[in-house]
């Protein structure tokens, strides 16, 4: 059965990328202000919470779900958390994405919860760069991290690389060199316009899918592949590698707004109907409301679902388009 939350351009809405909380132990440049102020706890939604969204999400038709942040594995509890969402009859797969520090001491349990995926942050394989910018990472913390990630019994495991001109634009092909000796999935990033940074200028760090493709290709000849995971990245493969696949995700060159099945949740209860506009439903407030009344929730996402907006408009300029930084939206 497909989903019921269907928009009015007639997209059916089965992926859901759910924000556990907003916390993080880095600071990425392209994701949140280095000075920043976190939500007071009593915002963020409980666990209790998150899962009684989860069982609406998934009772109207929600077959993958994604945990994020901030930081997932910062949020107490969250294996205990995944444990109940990965059984939820009609979930076809929960996965995660992290920027792998807690990966040491999380992996098995994630594994064991019945977690089937990990997207994994890696931006540089220089520890210094690194550092620069995630202002706060442990390069080697991150690579210990995907291993035990790997020991656990995770595959098809993905990096995550958000391409940036002047910081890690030249370490593309070794970061793919690094995906191929491991057996890693790799996704390619265009930075997107969210929040106010002041590390650098987006228009000039901006470094187009296609940009990252001819980089590759000096290196390892790309053959386009019609694989999907279920979101927005683009995969290529390159001939005789099995086990690696290249994906470009293009918010700006190459939008994914057409074939967008997806919302996101983000950690203090607020559904967002498209990354980049501001269309949203605060379902924290109706959870709250009215508490052990399931149908209230779900009266309230096929309304909202009807009013998705088609697409998002991201310009290559410095405005800032969207105001609320990725860690709040849920990366």
């Amino acid at each position: 059965m497909g989903s019921l939350l269907q928009d009015s351009f007639g997209r059916e809405i089965d992926y859901v990328r759910m924000s556990v909380t907003d916390r993080c132990d880095f600071r990425c440049v392209y994701c949140m202000a280095e000075d920043m102020t976190f939500l007071p706890r009593q915002q963020v939604l409980g666990l209790e919470e998150l899962y009684l969204l989860a069982e609406q999400f998934v009772e109207l038709g929600v077959k993958k779900i994604r945990l994020t942040g901030g930081e997932p594995l910062v949020r107490n509890g969250i294996v205990g958390l995944c444990e109940r969402i990965a059984s939820l009859p009609g979930l076809r797969e929960l996965v995660l994405t992290t920027n792998g520090s807690q990966l040491q001491r999380y992996a098995q349990g994630l594994r064991t919860a019945g977690v089937k995926r990990l997207n994994v942050s890696l931006d540089s394989l220089d520890a210094e760069k690194f550092r620069s910018i995630t202002r706060t990472g442990d390069l080697h913390q991150v690579l210990a991290g995907i291993q035990a990630a790997q020991d656990a019994g995770f595959e098809h495991s993905k990096l995550n690389v958000v391409v940036m001109k002047g910081r890690n634009d030249d370490e593309v092909p070794a970061l793919v060199d690094f995906a191929v000796a491991n057996a890693l999935d790799i996704s390619f990033i265009e930075e997107m316009p969210l929040g106010v940074i002041s590390e650098h200028s987006r228009a000039e760090a901006f470094c187009s899918s296609a940009e990252v493709r001819a980089l590759i290709e000096q290196r390892y000849d790309l053959v386009e592949s019609a694989e999907s995971t279920q979101g927005p990245s683009r995969y290529w493969r390159i001939p005789g590698v099995d086990n690696t696949r290249i994906g470009f995700i293009s918010p700006h060159s190459h939008n994914f707004c057409g074939s967008c099945n997806r919302v996101r949740l983000t950690a203090e209860g607020r559904l967002l109907l498209c990354l980049g506009n501001e269309h949203g439903l605060d379902l924290k407030a109706i959870l709250r409301r009215y508490p052990g009344e399931p149908a209230r929730i779900r009266d309230a996402l096929l309304g909202a679902i009807a009013r998705k907006p088609w697409g998002h408009d991201f310009r290559l300029n410095d405005d800032v388009q969207v105001l609320r930084f990725m860690n709040m939206t849920g990366g």
